[in-house]
């Protein structure tokens, strides 16, 4: 069945939403991940003389300021409007950017890497809920994983321009490029960013409600007996999975931040030079935004508990094997099937968190969600540089990161079943009356 012109026309206007918060997406995974780019840099630096536990240290701040943005903006969202915190993340973020690449001493570049963590803390769940909000009730786990492979797509940017400007210009650069989404993003997302529906229905501006809802082909889910979003989330119906996602999260944000923040100088020890371990970063990127898309696909048909199980487990075989001393060509695959089991995971457990709760609750369950998560990002730095300040061998760098892998799975596989995953929704009609 062919599709009528309404429906061509709001599937278009859907995809400006998945597009604008792909775009902020993109440069939140890029401010995250450069540090990962330049640490090797900063630990050369004759002035700073940091050790790879200070560094650790430092690679901690921003996770840091995001525990504290996203659980505060996760359940702001749901009380001021996701546009406007959505506007005031990219601003905020990208001027503490600028301001990190002026810092004089490691102290000051600390502080502000905590700063730049405030802003990026409101960046994610609010392009989540969002994203799945606007997208067809059948393709929102696949929407969620495009939207969401800007974050990967954002640390291939870092590694790439880390690779060439450097070598050239010194670390501070990475840093200053942080200021582009305010040229970049902030017109666009000004211009064609809509409100949430459910948030309009919430705070009674149902005509405004009803002209979005009809121009982007939304269904609004109704509120849970007008409870709040945090009693929803801590409901007896939500409680479990409520704790066990955050968990997942946890475990998850591990795994992203510390390999993330220390493969390359874990590669460089293992003998490869700079430009090399970049590269293994910049793979482990790539292999996280083709699998994140195909497993997301996948999570959509399957559902996302299986898919995410198996993800997770993917990660454990692949870091465990990387100890092992492969080829080359195993040694590349490993790692980009590394990227699949940790930034495609954590893509999965958002998009399970998205689509397990209704919609007045979605974001305020992505705040909790990653901000019980972004502890494990805290910690996944730390690990890495007490790791490689430990004096251990190679392969419990590796050992290390696949034990987190295996409790996610576990955790994810003991997440209750919920009543959207016992009733999939349909998919939206296509006929002309649909409006």
């Amino acid at each position: 069945m062919t599709s009528s012109p309404a429906t061509t026309t709001r599937s278009r206007a859907g995809l400006w939403v998945v597009a604008i918060c792909f775009v902020t997406i993109v440069f939140d995974g890029y401010d995250l991940i450069v540090y990962g780019a330049v640490v090797p840099s900063l630990l050369k630096n004759p002035d700073w003389h940091l050790t790879p536990g200070q560094a650790g240290a430092i690679g901690s701040y921003a996770l840091t300021g995001m525990v504290i943005g996203t659980l505060c903006v996760g359940a702001l969202t749901d009380i001021l409007g996701r546009r406007k915190i959505m506007f005031a993340s990219i601003i905020w973020f990208s001027l503490a950017m600028g301001a990190t690449a002026l810092a004089p001493n490691a102290e000051v570049f600390g502080v502000l890497r905590f700063v730049t963590g405030l802003g990026l803390g409101g960046v994610v769940p609010t392009a989540i809920a969002l994203t799945v909000e606007y997208a067809p009730p059948h393709r929102r786990n696949f929407n969620n994983a495009l939207m969401f492979s800007g974050f990967s797509l954002g640390g291939v940017l870092a590694a790439v321009l880390a690779i060439n400007l450097v070598p050239v210009h010194g670390f501070p650069i990475m840093f200053a490029i942080g200021m582009a989404p305010l040229v970049l993003v902030l017109p666009l997302a000004w211009r064609f960013l809509p409100e949430s529906v459910s948030f309009l229905q919430a705070r009674g501006r149902y005509d405004e409600a009803a002209e979005l809802a009809a121009k982007y082909g939304v269904q609004p889910e109704p509120a849970e007996q007008r409870r709040t979003p945090l009693a929803v989330l801590f409901g007896r119906k939500h409680l479990v999975a409520t704790i066990l996602f955050g968990l997942a999260s946890f475990f998850g944000l591990l795994l992203v931040y510390g390999l993330n923040t220390w493969l390359p100088q874990i590669m460089r020890q293992s003998g490869y030079p700079l430009g090399s371990s970049l590269r293994f970063l910049l793979v482990m990127n790539v292999g996280a935004v083709v699998g994140a898309l195909v497993a997301s696909a996948l999570a959509d048909r399957l559902g996302s508990k299986v898919v995410t199980t198996v993800a997770f487990t993917l990660a454990a075989v692949s870091i465990y094997a990387l100890s092992t001393d492969p080829a080359a060509f195993a040694l590349y695959l490993l790692i980009a099937i590394a990227g699949v089991g940790t930034v495609g995971t954590q893509i999965l457990v958002n998009g399970y968190v998205a689509t397990h709760y209704p919609a007045g609750s979605r974001a305020t369950a992505l705040g909790w969600s990653l901000g019980v998560g972004r502890l494990g990002a805290i910690v996944g730095p730390l690990f890495g540089g007490w790791v490689l300040d430990s004096g251990l061998s190679l392969d419990w760098n590796f050992y290390g990161f696949a034990v987190p892998a295996v409790l996610g799975a576990l955790v994810i596989a003991a997440v209750p079943r919920g009543d959207r995953e016992r009733r999939p929704e349909p998919a939206v009609s296509t006929s002309p009356q649909t409006a």
